[in-house]
């Protein structure tokens, strides 16, 4: 199964705290295929406490042979080995953010897990890197694809191409 997982860091080394992410994405047990990434993009805090630092962002694709749901425990391991409490409030700063985009067609919407994430559509610094691996792509429930829903998107703050090798 194809899934797509946001990362998002805005505290300590953002860069390494991505990529440390996404080396760890990549060596669990289950993870197939090759990896499709994004570009980092340098993106303006958005609903975060006023004074937030500036996040990197990006996003990845991989093949994951088990379940969505084991998939986001791995996914929260990750988080919590990088320095994320579990129970953390949202929309605050944090060094790693890891969020399940997509797992393959699946349509979730339980407490743990919702599929595709409800609010991916609404945030810029989700679509514009998704766009970068997948703008053709139609989510599950959705008439538009990547590439045009990023295009109707308002303006959300700044938002800035850093590396396109990380």
């Amino acid at each position: 199964m194809r899934a797509a997982i946001a990362l998002g860091s805005n505290l300590g080394d953002r860069l390494a705290n991505l990529q440390n992410a996404r080396d760890r994405i990549l060596a669990l047990d289950g993870t197939t295929g090759l990896i499709v990434q994004s570009a980092v993009y340098e993106t303006s805090p958005v609903d975060c406490e006023p004074g937030a630092r500036n996040f990197y962002n990006a996003v990845i694709e991989v093949g994951f042979e088990k379940s969505a749901d084991a998939f986001l425990e791995e996914l929260q391991k990750i988080e919590q080995a990088l320095g994320r409490e579990r129970n953390h409030e949202r929309n605050v700063s944090r060094k790693i953010d890891l969020d399940l985009l997509y797992f393959g067609s699946e349509r979730r919407d339980d407490v743990q897990l919702q599929l595709p994430h409800p609010r991916m559509t609404e945030r810029k610094f989700v679509l514009q890197p998704l766009c970068d691996i997948a703008p053709d792509l139609r989510l599950p429930g959705q008439t538009k694809n990547v590439g045009e829903l990023l295009a109707q998107l308002q303006d959300q703050g700044k938002i800035t191409c850093l590396t396109e090798n990380w």
